[in-house]
């Protein structure tokens, strides 16, 4: 059993050490971690540019509200964007610096109009850091590699909800997250991979 958790654990949860990059993305979401840890990075001089990008999970059809540091990052948002926005300001990342998408609503869409907004803007990105939440990283890694198949990517993840690669199988909650996501990396992401690899020929 514990190959096949092991096996698991390394497909979902990328963490690659970061490296100086033209861009650091992060897909839309609730917790706070992922765009403080964009903010450190941004502060340790990884990337002059942070791109947040989200609108609100397409089934919810509004901001559901801070998941974690509600003391800390107390609104009101409007938007995943609007809080992200939030986020880093208050970790010291310039207004300046950061690039706005806040239509998408699930994470192809994340990483598929943060490349337009690239494009409309002029920003030709060779590298990347992304910045998500821990078991996320995999399908968001795909999704935006995707969209800029040009670039590297490095995959500087954040734990959320007290789990992550060391603990998901220990609880419930943790294991249905990762177990989702890894459905979801075969049923959401086929049709696109395919078209990528295939749809040239």
């Amino acid at each position: 059993m514990k190959r096949i958790i092991d096996d698991i654990t390394r497909f979902i949860f990328v963490n690659d050490e970061p490296s100086a990059a033209d861009i650091i993305f992060i897909p839309g979401g609730s917790h706070p971690q992922p765009s403080e840890r964009a903010a450190d990075l941004y502060k340790q001089g990884f990337a002059p540019l942070i791109m947040p990008s989200g609108k609100y999970y397409v089934l919810s059809e509004k901001f559901p509200g801070v998941r974690d540091k509600a003391d800390v990052y107390n609104g009101p948002y409007e938007t995943e964007w609007d809080f992200m926005r939030d986020v880093l300001v208050k970790n010291g990342v310039p207004c300046d610096c950061i690039l706005k998408e806040c239509e998408s609503t699930f994470t192809i869409e994340n990483a598929v109009f943060s490349r337009r907004v690239c494009d409309e803007q002029g920003i030709k990105v060779k590298s990347a850091i992304l910045c998500c939440k821990s078991f996320h990283a995999r399908r968001a890694l795909i999704y935006y590699q995707l969209s800029f198949p040009e670039a590297d990517f490095y995959v500087t993840p954040s734990d959320v909800s007290d789990f992550g690669a060391h603990n998901w199988y220990e609880n419930e909650y943790g294991f249905n997250r990762v177990m989702s996501e890894l459905a979801k990396c075969g049923s959401q992401t086929a049709g696109d991979l395919k078209r990528f690899y295939f749809g040239r020929l």
